[in-house]
């Protein structure tokens, strides 16, 4: 069978802020002109917002510029921030609250709004159709056209294929989408994106980018305990036991619910450490079990967070297409926000575009958002940013936050040098003879649950019977170099119990087994697999996570 084949202007891979961004200002910029414009956004979730995740605590300051009226037009904006608490916790009891006057400025949220980003971007897409772009929800961007030096578009997944390769009956092959210009908007370690990066060698000269992960738990709590707009932060333990790094939230939303979460460094050392448990057992911390105690879990997911700033931000052009928002890199860490950066460089993007189909171009590289982008307040802040994350990494988050405090606050500016980190996070395990053991209290199925509990409310669903997503370079790695070396980490950084070792059915040994299903899309494995032998690639479109609110 032939594949069918679409042409537009503009393609756009990714439903996120970034992407969707992108789709609106594009359009904007063709009726201001009374131009034609053919703009299309393919997202691998079954529907805009269904693999969205984040914190979230959101800025709107690209917002107010894509949208003035957005409060007209009814964003989902319904909880302003209206305090701010941060704590340093000790140990498992004891809690330190820092007063406000000592936290860095970036951490401050006034302004700012408690969110759902998975029904913002629901909302934005609206917004994106009722402009004429055309959204194609469930298609899964599997593979790059490029010909000639230049990005041309995607090849969707192929539908109806087995698990061993063989067409079923149901069998379609994927279309080719080709624009004159392709913008990767695929959020945190997107697929294709990592091998644009390789391709082009877009990290020429930079630090490695470096992630964190995300996992976040949906709560409906007490009404009595309920105070939309509380923002509380943490930091310390139960990561600081294992000289591990990053930090709890726990956010009060609308509708008497709270999102609490953990964001784990994934430049930790100790294989032995599972980002999912540390997350469990910090709920039972008296600062965080106090807003969860008698109420009910309600979803579950799991991100990846791009978190390496502007030391690692690679460069965004190349023939044919633009890398932007997560999939660069332009989250900013000391805020720990990254969705209004995603949108103002994808409103970047779409403004170089626009310019560059008006002289007449298609595909030639568009030399000239980098200088758009030197120009935006996204740049400027990301600068001002760019010791915050080698600090932390270098130093800890005590002596690293008064650096940030003493640039934010004291000098108003960033110091006079650049500090660097430059081990991938891959390569800062250490052996698992030469570490601590951890070992993590049994769930209680009141606040703490297991893996697969967590991933049965994530919505998380794939078809049984289609190849595996998650793909070993080479399978003998994981038993033989990864088991005995770091006691196959992999069973532990996945938050979804996707990688297990077990026994061998001919009674030979141990295999390792990968639970494809439960995947939730996070990219954990393809960043901290110390001998880099898994790659994710996109199951067939729709399947992964369905967040409700998240």
């Amino acid at each position: 069978m032939e594949r069918e084949s679409m042409e537009f202007d503009v393609l756009i891979v990714g439903g996120g802020p970034a992407g969707l961004s992108a789709a609106c200002r594009l359009m904007q910029l063709a009726q201001d002109a009374s131009q034609e414009l053919t703009v299309c956004v393919v997202e691998k979730g079954s529907e805009i917002g269904a693999h969205i995740l984040a914190g979230t605590v959101f800025e709107p300051t690209a917002l107010n510029e894509l949208f003035p009226n957005w409060k007209e037009l009814g964003a989902p904006l319904n909880t302003p921030v209206t305090r701010d608490d941060i704590f340093l916790l000790k140990d498992q009891e004891k809690a330190t609250k820092i007063p406000n006057a000592f936290v860095p400025k970036n951490m401050h949220n006034h302004g700012n709004y408690i969110i759902s980003l998975g029904n913002f971007c629901r909302w934005l897409g609206e917004r994106a159709e009722e402009l004429g772009v055309e959204v194609y929800p469930g298609f899964a961007a599997s593979e790059t056209i490029v010909e000639d030096g230049q990005v041309k578009g995607i090849i969707t997944g192929d539908m109806g294929v087995a698990r061993d390769g063989s067409h079923k009956d149901s069998y379609m092959p994927g279309m080719e989408l080709r624009a004159k210009y392709t913008l990767f908007t695929e959020g945190s370690r997107g697929h294709l994106g990592k091998r644009l990066i390789n391709e082009f060698k877009l990290d020429a000269g930079k630090d490695p980018q470096h992630y964190g992960l995300g996992i976040k738990e949906l709560w409906d709590i007490d009404p009595a305990k309920h105070e939309p707009g509380l923002v509380v932060h943490t930091t310390g333990w139960p990561l600081s036991e294992s000289n591990s790094t990053g930090g709890s939230f726990l956010y009060h939303l609308e509708g008497g619910q709270v999102y609490v979460g953990l964001i784990t460094d994934l430049n930790y050392s100790n294989p032995h450490l599972s980002p999912f448990d540390e997350m469990q057992r910090i709920k039972h911390h008296p600062e965080i079990k106090k807003h969860l105690e008698g109420g009910k879990r309600v979803s579950y997911g799991a991100r990846s967070i791009t978190k390496g700033g502007f030391n690692c931000l690679p460069k965004m052009s190349f023939p044919g297409g633009l890398l932007l928002g997560c999939n660069a890199g332009t989250l900013t860490f000391s805020k720990i926000k990254g969705s209004h950066t995603a949108m103002k460089s994808g409103m970047i993007g779409a403004e170089a575009v626009f310019e560059a189909l008006n002289a007449g171009k298609s595909g030639e590289e568009i030399t000239s958002f980098e200088d758009r982008f030197k120009d935006s307040w996204l740049y400027k802040e990301l600068y001002k940013d760019r010791n915050f994350g080698p600090s932390i990494h270098k130093f800890g988050p005590i002596i690293g936050g008064g650096l940030a405090y003493l640039e934010q606050n004291i000098l108003g500016r960033s110091l006079p040098f650049t500090l660097h980190d430059t081990v991938a996070d891959h390569n800062t395990m250490k052996l698992a003879a030469d570490c601590k053991s951890i070992s993590y209290p049994k769930p209680d199925n009141r606040l703490t649950f297991d893996k697969l509990t967590s991933v049965f409310i994530s919505n998380t669903n794939h078809e049984e019977d289609q190849p595996v997503h998650l793909q070993l370079k080479d399978p003998s790695i994981p038993i033989e170099h990864n088991l005995p070396k770091y006691n196959e980490a992999a069973q532990r950084y996945c938050p979804a119990g996707v990688y297990e070792v077990v026994a061998a059915e001919d009674g030979s040994g141990k295999r390792f087994q990968i639970n494809a299903q439960n995947c939730v899309h996070c990219k954990t494995c393809d960043i901290k697999d110390p001998s880099q032998n898994i790659t994710w690639v996109t199951p067939a479109g729709g399947g992964g996570p369905n967040y409700p609110n998240m």
